[in-house]
This record gives structure tokens, sequence and C-alpha cells, in this order.
């Protein structure tokens, strides 16, 4: 691992807490720390997370040690989710293929995956992945805010464009795998409109998903807000200036035509037969699972 930073790390998967716990998963796991995607909007950045240098990518240390013994000490096989913090698909996994090597350990001790992720990449691991759905609960979540590719690179700005996201999605979709957008966040002003929203749902049909999870808004917090206002000035001049007039420093920060896009969108998914709520895509991914398998809220 020449040349990429390394960061110490007592624990790399932890088990979740409640009884709530998003898309059923009973494990979280971050083993790498930071993003190169350059989203405008991520929330990871906030300062709460105490992650310098955000941009650059660490791998913890001894990961796959660390991984393997986790795995093994966990006494209930359950979902283990990925993404929340940082694509497991970045590009330096292309080279370390660590997430591919927790799959792997997934797959031989019994437990469920969960992977949200904006990469293409994802469709290398299309082999493990089947091979984990033969005894457990798999879930993959592509990452999608915008219809038009020129918008999604000016908000999303070293990553895959939608449209070769949802080719690598139409990929896993073929193969049987459980999948769907994540549509998040919708940027009061930027993307918030019905024609997008409903754009990406007959995007996401066609390429093969079963589900559409979203939020008509977004959120800021001490951190990613500086970043986030910086980058407005950049990308979208004068739209700092609308958003301090209409938000302040609010974290919630909803979409002026939210009820408009939550109509669009329930409207749309109901006629295009897909899944919306977190309750209903859990037990759809989850059917046919043994209860001692899984964690269901």
């Amino acid at each position: 691992m020449r040349n990429i930073p390394i960061e110490p790390a007592k624990g790399i998967i932890h088990k979740l807490q409640g009884d709530f716990n998003w898309f059923g998963a009973a494990y979280n796991m971050n083993i790498y720390r930071g993003c190169s995607h350059g989203c405008i909007y991520c929330d990871s950045r906030a300062d709460c997370y105490r992650i310098d240098d955000f941009d650059t990518v660490r791998v913890k240390e001894n990961a796959k040690q660390i991984m393997r013994n986790e795995l093994r000490r966990f006494t209930k096989p359950g979902v283990v989710a990925s993404g929340a913090m940082t694509d497991p698909y970045n590009p330096i996994e292309a080279k370390l293929r660590l997430t591919r090597y927790s799959l792997e350990l997934m797959d031989t001790y019994r437990f469920g995956a969960s992977l949200c992720t904006k990469s293409h990449l994802v469709t290398r691991d299309i082999d493990v992945l089947c091979a984990i759905k033969q005894h457990s609960p798999v879930i993959v979540h592509m990452s999608v805010t915008c219809e038009d590719d020129d918008l999604s690179l000016t908000i999303e700005q070293h990553v895959a464009p939608t449209s070769k996201r949802f080719e690598a999605m139409a990929k896993l979709a073929d193969a049987g795998i459980f999948c769907g957008v994540f549509m998040m966040p919708i940027l009061p002003y930027i993307n918030d409109d019905v024609d997008n929203v409903v754009g990406v749902l007959r995007m996401a049909k066609e390429a093969g998903a079963r589900y559409v999870f979203a939020s008509m808004g977004s959120t800021l917090r001490d951190g990613n807000r500086e970043h986030f206002l910086a980058k407005l000035d950049e990308e979208f001049p004068g739209l700092k200036q609308k958003y301090a007039r209409q938000f302040g420093n609010s974290y919630n920060l909803p979409s002026p035509n939210a009820k408009k896009l939550w109509h669009a969108f329930n409207v749309e998914c109901s006629r295009l037969g897909l899944l919306s709520k977190m309750c209903d895509i859990t037990k759809a991914y989850q059917a046919g699972y043994g209860d001692g398998q899984l964690r269901l809220f």
C-alpha cells in the first residue's frame, strides 16, 4: 500500500444499537476514511465527525485482520452496511480490493450485505454478492440525485455521472441483486424540480431498480455548511445569498417545492411499481431468509 495514507484503527465493523437501523442492518462498516468523490453537499465533512483533510482517502491499518477477527467474534449473523460515511468503492478500492475482501468474509461467515455507492466499480463484485445472496440478504443502493449527467457532475464532481451509475445498476439487476436508488439530497433551487425527480424514477425503473428511497431537501451541519456555501459561489453564482435568506443557519433545508415533489414522487412510484418506504424495502429484500439471520426493525 505504498503512497496510500494509513490511519490507525481499533475497529472497523460495529454492532448497531437500538431497535431501528436503516434497511434492517445489524452492523456498520467503514474500511476507509475520507472520500474523493467531491460531492458539494456531503454531510460527512461535518465537524462532528472529526475527519481532517476529508478529500484524501485513508485506509485503516491492518484492515483485513481486523475485519476477519470482528466477523469471527460476532455471534449473531446479520446484515453489514457500508457506505454511510464514505463510499466503499472509492478509486483506491480498485487497487486495494478491501471492500471485496470484506464481502468474501461476509460470505465465509454467513453475513448479509447492504452497500451504498455512487461508483460503477461495485459491478466488479457481482460474483461475491451473488454468493452471499445464496444464504443471506443483499441490497445495493445506488446514490443518484440528478437525471442530467452535467448537473450530476457539477454537484458530485469526481464520480461517475448518472448514466454510468444506472449502467452499473442494470448489471446488478440482471444478476439478480436487489437494488435501487438512494435519491438524496434534493437540493433547494438546484435539483428540486418535478422533471428531475420523475426522470430519476423512470431511469431507475428502466435499469431494474426495485425501489427509490428519497428525501425532498437537504441538511447542513457546521463544517459541511461552509464547504457547501463556498461551492455554491463557484458553481451557482448568487445562490449562496438565496440560501442565506431562506434558511439562515438551519440544519434542515426542505425544498420549497417539497409538497409538489412528494406528490409527483408517490404517483410515479405507484405507477412504476417502485417501493419507496424503508419498511417495505427491508421486508422485500430480506424475504425468504430465516429469522435467526436477520435483524428486522
